[in-house]
């Protein structure tokens, strides 16, 4: 080692300067020349064990150091500290990926040439990307669709874009690019397509609800005009019968949407109550006797009930959904048509009340859609039915209340069934009437 090889030739040099001196007769020179060898050579010592130091600086500095020992510990406590600060920023960092990573919206970070550098979980779902393969890669080579290359080389970004999702299917996604620092740039993605969807919802109801109630709206408005503008005595009695019982059911049709809707905001915003025992059969022989009234002889009906069975919820949310299954069947059913009611336990535990009918059936392309509100497969057999078009969808949310579920099966012309099955929790057996 160079070390050894210096002090090696510092001895050597003391060594032979003391003994050159005593033959002069100098002895002082040969102490003094031995002694600042001895010196230089420790202090070689000393360095060396500084350098074997410097190769592992984990280690605290080696002991009695000389001259050294102040310098050293000055550094080493600088290296400490500086480690303590890169342990900081370190897991400082790791917190900033693990937030960013808990995002529910999707973050891509780009140089400015849109080049890839990190991206989280939801960015890779919501556009389709791979880390680390996709890391350096353009990512307008990755999204083309055209909007979404028009709006990256615009020269800023003022506000957010909506473009369809890369990977395909419906997703709809909110995007904005934002720069920070000097050359860099974010991607921000949302899936929006929930919102969208609750938002064309939105506006087809109010196009719904001012459509249904205009048309009653137009025969009241025409038939008063009418009344007001003819002379005393134009009409006999009985047109004047018949014109007032248009009139009232008219007001009578936009009393029961408006009823409906009233019931439907009360399903959505009320929080629901704690679940009762619920007497089905009771309550399903007052909805069939309701529908043979409907129906005045018109149809045939059958039932198949457990008298021993009832579900705990909320009676008359209920029965408003029993009277809509069995009062619809009564609506599309032809005349000398056959409605079946049922109430039974299945194989699984649960209970289904079912409606069955001999109706004209409903296409497969429209089941997807019976629950939507307003939603008609014909609208002018279901205006002469009577009915509001909500039905269904308070039905819907009465089973979502009570954890059941809505099923629908229907075939173009040989009728339908529909039913709610309710989970096995919610079924009790008939016990309770004795001891109410």
């Amino acid at each position: 080692m160079v070390w050894i090889r210096n002090l090696i030739a510092v001895l050597v040099w003391a060594g032979l300067a003391a003994l050159s001196r005593p033959v002069t007769g100098n002895f002082s020179w040969a102490v003094f020349s031995f002694g600042l060898g001895t010196l230089l050579a420790w202090h070689i010592w000393q360095l060396s064990r500084v350098v074997r130091w410097t190769r592992d600086l984990q280690r605290p500095p080696p002991p009695s150091a000389g001259l050294w020992d102040e310098a050293l510990a000055r550094i080493y406590r600088h290296l400490r500290s500086q480690e303590r600060q890169l342990a900081l920023l370190e897991g400082n960092v790791q917190g900033f990926f693990a937030a960013a990573q808990a995002l529910p919206d999707g973050l891509v970070t780009l140089d400015e040439e849109f080049h890839i550098d990190w991206c989280n979980r939801i960015a890779r779902q919501h556009l389709g990307l791979r880390l680390p393969a996709d890391r350096g890669q353009n990512l307008l080579n990755l999204v083309r669709a055209p909007a979404f290359v028009d709006y990256a080389r615009q020269e800023d970004w003022p506000a957010p874009l909506l473009v369809r999702s890369p990977g395909g299917g419906e997703r709809l996604l909110m995007v904005q690019l934002i720069s920070y620092n000097k050359h860099q740039r974010m991607l921000l993605t949302r899936d929006v397509t929930q919102i969208e969807k609750l938002e064309t919802t939105r506006r087809d109801f109010v196009a719904n609800v001012s459509h249904e109630l205009r048309t009653p709206l137009t025969v009241l408005a025409g038939f008063l005009e009418t009344l007001r503008d003819m002379p005393p005595g134009a009409l006999s009695d009985e047109q004047r019968e018949q014109y007032l019982k248009l009139m009232l059911d008219q007001a009578q049709r936009m009393q029961a949407i408006v009823a409906d809707l009233l019931t439907l905001s009360t399903l959505e915003s009320s929080p629901t109550t704690d679940p009762q025992p619920v007497n089905m059969p009771i309550l399903i022989e007052t909805a069939l006797s309701q529908a043979r009234a409907l129906s005045g002889g018109r149809h045939a009906f059958a039932s198949d009930i457990d008298a021993d069975m009832d579900v705990l919820g909320t009676a008359t949310e209920i029965s408003s959904a029993i009277s809509n299954l069995i009062i619809n069947a009564v609506r599309y059913t032809p005349d000398d048509g056959h409605i079946t009611v049922s109430w039974r336990r299945e194989a699984d535990g649960s209970a289904r009340y079912a409606v069955k009918d001999t109706g004209i059936g409903i296409a497969a392309q429209h089941l997807p859609r019976l629950t939507e509100r307003f939603y008609r497969v014909d609208r002018s057999r279901s205006r002469e039915s009577g009915g509001t078009g909500l039905g269904l969808a308070i039905t819907k949310h009465i089973a979502m209340r009570h954890e059941a579920e809505l099923d629908i099966a229907s075939e173009l012309g040989q009728g339908s069934t529909f039913s709610l099955r309710f989970p096995e929790s919610r079924v009790v057996a008939a016990e309770h009437r004795t001891r109410q």
